[in-house]
């Protein structure tokens, strides 16, 4: 009798595609175990309508607008000729319309793409062809650039402006408040857990590349929030609607606050998609530059329960700043917070332990890329981890370059395998996907590049990204390790480390490294602390002393900045 059930919705979502009036189409839930985020997030969007969903400064919107607005960009994007994995780019800043776009693009079976704002016409050009994007959503600062590029674009069916005080949209071009409004909402239709879904990578290892996912096992890993919290994980649409109200009922559902862009992984992923899976509400801030002022005005003033930062680069001015305020006699109430999540970077150890001193937090560092997830560690007032320790995931794996497994306490190096949710390869690039996603007696893993030690208890001590190692006589020096001791030392800010070119040892150390405002650090004191600490081939041989450190927005690295720095001052 069920399965007749289910043939029948089936065969009603049929004549629902062909514009035939369909009286059940809010009943179109489908096949029942089919965990897409559109679906998961439909079903919440009945079980708690009333509820905050998105909140961008002063503008909210309920789980009921929030899914009305989607269905009705999705309504647009299938008249526009867009239909089953037809790519959607997301050019915006943290904003209610980038979630909106992106649940939208979902709901109507299509594949939301991410693009880094801070490109120029030239690389959204590449961007754009290379993900064969359809239509695209962009912020109208940013309408100099598309307007370039427009004529380069022949697949681009629909372009859509959002406004931000910046001008008007161009020839062609639509406006998306204007969109919406003359959209009817869009009924749910028939979606499956290999809709594709895809995150662009940053960069910062070669060109971007889309990293390609099944939108049912992402949306099924990043259910994870239940077990972080120690309650049962749903397995089914239905569930997560149950278990949203009695989260709301017992005032538990998340208010997650973005302080990373969520054009990257650990913006989206952990403080978008995961707390939007607890039926929780998504804050981001107006204020497009890194502020941790502002950032601790907003935990205080939306009560944040959650935080998504990027390691260090946020971590540590965070730290500061509640400092500052204490010493002022001003400090924020922020005992909303309870969880922190950093990924992508480096987060010490002692900037965690002094966050911990103006809050009593859990402080989650999950270690992964955007090819998979590899382990975490999670530091609390009464658990006080080490730097780059973690705890593998069940499915990781630590590989010898000769393909064995690295034995526990051994001291070897390996590269790192994630297993588990290993995505289904990189768009258009046959070869690099079989290069990085391979089998190994029977299971699938991901090598997204990064070496580790496995310790004799079972941990790894993550040393860094493959490609950045540097080689000096014959040693490998990962950069991570030289900052982290450079950063431990009183007054410095930030640093990098990089390779140059030398006749005699291949490469040399070289460290570019930002002070404090007011501090004096000389070179002899940082190679006299680098040296108490590490073995002696890994001491950076030059120092630059620049007024800042250059990073991306999302907390990354910029190593090819740094390395022409330090050439710069040889």
């Amino acid at each position: 009798m069920l399965r007749n059930y289910y043939k029948l919705l089936n065969l009603l979502n049929l004549y629902s595609r062909f514009g035939r009036c369909n009286p059940l189409s809010p009943l179109l839930i489908y096949n029942p175990m089919t965990m897409h985020f559109a679906t998961v997030w439909e079903h919440i969007a009945r079980a708690v309508p009333d509820q905050i969903a998105i909140a961008h400064g002063p503008v909210q919107r309920t789980w009921s607008d929030y899914e009305d607005r989607a269905a009705r960009i999705a309504t647009a994007l299938t008249d526009a000729g867009l239909g089953h994995n037809s790519k959607v780019a997301i050019l915006l800043h943290n904003s209610n319309e980038y979630l909106e776009v992106q649940f939208g693009t979902m709901k109507m079976r299509a594949c939301p793409v991410n693009v880094n704002y801070r490109y120029l016409a030239s690389e959204l050009l590449y961007l754009l062809d290379n993900a064969d994007a359809e239509a695209v959503f962009f912020q109208a600062c940013y309408a100099d650039r598309i307007h370039q590029i427009r004529d380069q674009l022949p697949q681009v069916k629909l372009l859509v402006q959002i406004d931000d005080g910046t001008g008007e949209p161009f020839a062609g071009v639509e406006d998306y408040e204007t969109l919406i409004a003359g959209n009817a909402p869009m009924a749910p239709v028939e979606r499956a857990d290999d809709d594709l879904y895809m995150l662009y990578t940053g960069g910062t290892t070669g060109m971007p590349k889309g990293v390609m996912y099944n939108n049912g096992e992402m949306c099924r890993f990043l259910m994870a929030g239940y077990g972080i919290r120690g309650l049962p994980v749903p397995e089914t649409p239905a569930e997560v609607a149950a278990a949203v109200r009695q989260l709301h009922e017992q005032r538990l559902a998340p208010r997650s606050l973005v302080a990373c862009p969520l054009m990257h992984g650990t913006g989206m992923w952990i403080g978008g998609m995961t707390p939007h899976n607890l039926g929780g509400t998504v804050c981001t801030i107006p204020n497009l530059k890194f502020d941790p002022d502002v950032l601790w005005d907003t935990v205080e003033s939306v009560r944040a329960t959650d935080l998504t930062i990027v390691g260090d680069a946020f971590a540590r001015p965070m730290l500061r700043a509640l400092e500052n305020a204490e010493m002022m006699g001003r400090p924020w109430d922020i005992s909303s917070l309870k969880l922190i999540v950093s990924s992508g970077v480096m987060w010490t150890a002692e900037t965690k332990q002094g966050l911990l001193r103006f809050g009593d937090m859990t402080l989650f560092d999950a270690m992964g890329s955007t090819e998979g997830s590899m382990g975490s560690s999670v530091t609390t007032r009464d658990s006080l981890n080490r730097t780059a320790g973690f705890a593998m995931n069940e499915t990781t794996r630590v590989f010898t370059e000769d393909g064995r497994l690295v034995t526990p306490g051994s001291g070897e190096i390996g590269m790192i395998a994630a297993g588990g949710n290993v995505p289904v390869g990189y768009y258009k690039d046959p070869e690099k996907s079989a290069r990085t996603f391979r089998t190994i007696d029977g299971q699938r893993y991901s090598f997204p590049g990064d070496y580790a030690r496995v310790e004799a208890d079972g941990s790894i001590t993550l040393l860094g990204r493959g490609s950045m190692c540097i080689n000096t006589a014959g040693e490998k020096v990962f950069p991570e390790e030289v900052e982290e001791s450079i950063k431990r030392i009183p007054g410095i800010e930030d640093a990098l480390v990089v390779g140059v070119p030398d006749e005699r040892f291949g490469e040399r150390v070289w460290a570019v490294v930002a002070l404090h405002p007011n501090e004096q650090v000389t070179e002899d004191q940082i190679q006299s602390h680098c040296r108490s600490e590490l073995a002696g081939y890994k001491l950076p041989r030059g120092i630059v002393m620049v007024p800042q450190v250059r990073r991306a927005a999302n907390g990354k690295p910029d190593y090819q900045w740094a390395r022409d720095t330090a050439l710069a001052a040889l």
